[in-house]
């Protein structure tokens, strides 16, 4: 843990010659920042060189830069399942008091449905003051239906309803895992089951006697321990990775995609900008009372990482381990409020949604009610906490939006070619909320944090 320590925490002070050594290197957020950079540059050039069809680009592609970036992202998934179930069974055992821990679960849940609502509301007047399907020619429209079909057709089969199915049966089947294990041996875990069984199990243990609830507890914070050092190992080779990433996505899609869908990507990411630099800042300044330009400075590396892998999943080790070494944000709280933020507090993705859902309307030229647009609304937020945080983890629900109010699914194909670039960035966004929420609700049960001034 120490030498993960050396690598999140840029200002430690250590007297001795490993430490020495390690400062003269640059910073792990600087060096994902160089990968960023590096993939892009390399994967647009091979790509501008070689041809975008070019044989010799797809083995590159198949054969060395994809296997190497899902090396890496797959790496940090694979972490995910053991860190949430210990990291919440002793943060909510660690919070002691299960009125305590009602209270700091009030507190995320309020928190987390009012920024929600913000990021909807601004992404919606953006879509209607800008009205990007109006700017896009019927011709690309229609390639790109041509070129995007087919994934579209899987996309729509496969959130098509079960039979049979009431909505509140829909929500407990989903929220209660009938087998816990089950839920976490999946490929694609889930999440809203394990934090369900973590939070009981957890709660269970306050109202156990120390001398029974101590061996399990010591257990689970060893696991904690050794998975830790398995992402200190893993983010060694962050800068690697994330370049491997970056670069599979250029050199497969080039920068010309975003040319024809400009406006769109435009006013997602202007949604995204004012969600991440105007509100996250007042609600950092007004509610936790913390520093917004010294929150944004030390938390980084965990930004680049989000940005890289486009998983609120894959992130969740990093972002826990800097609200701790860096924030100064308790470990019960943290592991409590970024691991159910994970999958409930996707602000960046309620936008998205809510953009796309307005966007596509317009691009078919349909005219969407006041009431509609609310259904929109709240089907985004709704949306934004059963998403699961793993790249386009959001797409099946647009689908699952648009039939709901009559649009043809079939017209995601649309945005499929640049929803990577849009993911990267709303996860980043998802991502920092989570960490805004840990800071103000830290703040609000009185811990004393590093960003406190």
């Amino acid at each position: 843990m120490e030498s993960f320590e050396r690598e999140l925490v840029s200002d430690l002070d250590d007297k001795t010659d490993d430490s020495t050594r390690s400062r003269r290197r640059l910073p792990l957020h600087v060096r994902i920042l160089l990968g960023l950079a590096l993939g892009a540059g390399s994967g647009g050039l091979a790509r501008a060189v070689l041809g975008p069809e070019s044989a010799r680009l797809s083995w590159i592609v198949a054969n060395i830069a994809e296997p190497a970036g899902q090396l890496f992202l797959r790496s940090l998934l694979m972490t995910v399942v053991p860190l949430v179930a210990s990291s919440l069974i002793v943060g909510v055992a660690g919070i002691g008091d299960v009125r305590r821990l009602g209270r700091v679960g009030l507190k995320t849940l309020a928190y987390t449905l009012v920024i929600s609502l913000i990021s909807v509301v601004i992404g919606l007047t953006l879509a209607n003051t800008v009205k990007p399907g109006t700017h896009v020619n019927p011709e690309t429209r229609d390639l790109l239906l041509k070129d995007y079909g087919t994934a579209a057709a899987g996309i729509a089969s496969s959130t098509a309803p079960g039979p049979g199915q009431s909505p509140v049966l829909s929500f407990v089947t989903m929220l209660v895992p009938a087998n816990p294990i089950e839920s976490m041996a999946r490929s694609t875990p889930d999440m809203i089951g394990l934090m369900f069984f973590s939070i009981v199990f957890g709660a269970a243990l306050t109202l156990l006697t120390p001398d029974r609830s101590g061996p399990v507890i010591a257990l689970l914070n060893g696991i904690f321990e050794a998975v830790a050092k398995v992402i200190d190992i893993v983010m060694k080779v962050a800068p690697i990775g994330v370049a491997c990433l970056i670069f599979t996505m250029t050199a497969r899609f080039g920068f010309g995609f975003l040319g024809s869908l400009a406006w769109y990507v435009l006013t997602v990411l202007a949604g995204l900008g004012i969600h991440m630099f105007v509100v996250y800042p007042l609600a950092l300044k007004l509610f936790a009372r913390v520093s917004p330009v010294e929150f944004f400075k030390q938390v980084r590396t965990v930004m680049l990482t989000a940005f890289s892998t486009s998983s609120s999943n894959a992130t969740l080790p990093t972002a826990l381990r800097v609200s701790e070494l860096n924030l100064g944000v308790p470990r019960d709280i943290g592991s409590f409020v970024l691991t159910v933020g994970a999958t409930a507090n996707q602000n960046g993705t309620a936008l998205y949604e809510g953009v796309t859902v307005l966007f596509l309307a317009q691009l078919a030229g349909v005219d969407l009610t006041l009431s509609q647009q609310l259904l929109v609304l709240y089907l985004a937020i709704l949306g934004s906490i059963g998403t699961a945080g793993v790249p386009a983890g959001s797409i099946p629900f647009v689908v699952a939006v648009l039939v709901t109010v009559g649009i043809n699914p079939a017209l995601i194909a649309v945005i499929i070619g640049v929803d990577r670039l849009l993911d990267m960035c709303r996860t980043t966004l998802n991502v920092i909320g989570d960490m805004t929420a840990a800071v103000y609700v830290a703040r609000s049960e009185g811990a004393t944090l590093k960003l406190t001034r």
